[in-house]
């Protein structure tokens, strides 16, 4: 069983057991927490869409680390003006592991 859901903005497809990084949640490690909004639930041939949700149907999943990604470098360079400025951003991750789907 599979699910689209939707957090930070984003459209992730998961599976129970699948471990992925997501935008910053405000979730202690160690803690669980529920995904309502749910765009698909699909099992083998059997595919629910929602609109935009699907109804009843919730992902559950488990924080496993808050970290932060790889650096970003930023090279602003302008030409024949003595100028050249190097600026970096490390955008803060949360790790999750998927526990269960549920659809009604």
């Amino acid at each position: 069983m599979y699910a689209v859901i939707v957090t930070g903005g984003k459209q992730y497809r998961v599976a129970q057991g699948d471990s992925i990084f997501v935008e910053k949640l405000d979730v202690a490690e160690g803690a669980d927490i529920d995904f309502d909004n749910v765009l698909m639930v699909g099992e083998g041939d059997t595919v629910q869409i929602g609109a935009p949700y699907v109804a009843g149907a919730k992902v559950t999943a488990n924080v496993v680390a808050q970290t932060r990604g790889v650096k970003v470098r930023i090279m602003k360079f302008r030409r024949r003006k003595h100028h050249q400025k190097c600026t970096g951003h490390r955008q803060y991750l949360t790790q999750i592991e998927i526990t269960g789907i549920s659809a009604a």
